[in-house]
C-alpha cells in the first residue's frame, strides 16, 4: 500500500497517516511517500513512533513501514 504526501498540509499529516498506517497494517509493508520536505519526514517519523512501529526505515523521500 502507499500514499503519497506530496500537495497535503503539514497540518494535515499527523491525521492522515496516522489513519493510514492503523487501517492498512495487515497490508503492509506500507509506503509512505515524503518528498524532499524534511518537514514532512519528520511529521511523518513522529507519527511512526508514536504508533510503535516495529519495523521502518527512512529512505530517500520516503519512510516504509515494514511491520507495525
Amino acid at each position: 500500500m502507499k500514499i503519497d504526501l506530496h500537495g497535503m498540509r503539514h497540518r494535515d499529516v499527523d491525521r492522515l497517516v496516522e489513519n493510514f498506517i492503523l487501517l492498512n497494517q495487515k497490508k503492509a509493508p506500507l509506503e509512505i511517500v515524503c518528498g524532499n520536505s524534511q518537514k514532512m519526514i519528520d511529521l511523518v517519523m513522529e507519527v511512526v513512533r508514536r504508533l510503535d512501529c516495529e519495523n521502518y526505515e527512512q529512505l530517500q523521500g520516503m519512510v516504509m513501514v515494514r511491520k507495525v
